[in-house]
């Protein structure tokens, strides 16, 4: 994959929570027909609310994330704590391992520093994670 302009790192975070920002970045990529193919399958959520506040303005990130907040209910530290874990270390030493090793396979990235799906998102995406050493913003 290409570096898609707009479509931001999975380990960029919006509040307390990696990959949402990412998210939003998809759906607006998506309603403007500069989000590939290839993303739009993954989506595989149905967004429906979220979308509509999300194109319909006037709301920043931070906003959006309350405002689903508000809906779903607040998180405290250790939720958001788990999830961000979760989700950066996916890939490494778990269930979803094998797929990832497949992917990389796929991608001819044997050499790359990859342990989790988010290094792998933003190898394939053009970014290493590993210099920027993006787990720490």
């Amino acid at each position: 994959m290409a570096h898609i302009p707009g479509l931001r790192s999975p380990y960029a975070k919006v509040g307390r929570l990696v990959y949402f920002g990412r998210m939003l970045d998809k759906i607006r990529l998506h309603a403007a027909g500069q989000l590939p193919a290839y993303y739009v399958a993954n989506l595989g959520v149905r967004f429906d609310e979220l979308t509509t506040r999300t194109l319909s303005g006037g709301l920043d990130d931070a906003q959006l994330l309350a405002w689903c907040h508000e809906r779903g209910g607040p998180r405290t530290d250790e939720e958001c704590y788990t999830w961000n874990c979760f989700l950066m270390k996916r890939g490494w030493r778990d269930d979803a391992q094998a797929r990832l090793r497949q992917r990389i396979a796929e991608s001819g990235f044997e050499s790359k520093p990859i342990l989790t799906f988010f290094d792998y998102i933003d190898f394939d995406e053009g970014r290493d994670p590993v210099a920027a050493r993006a787990w720490e913003s």
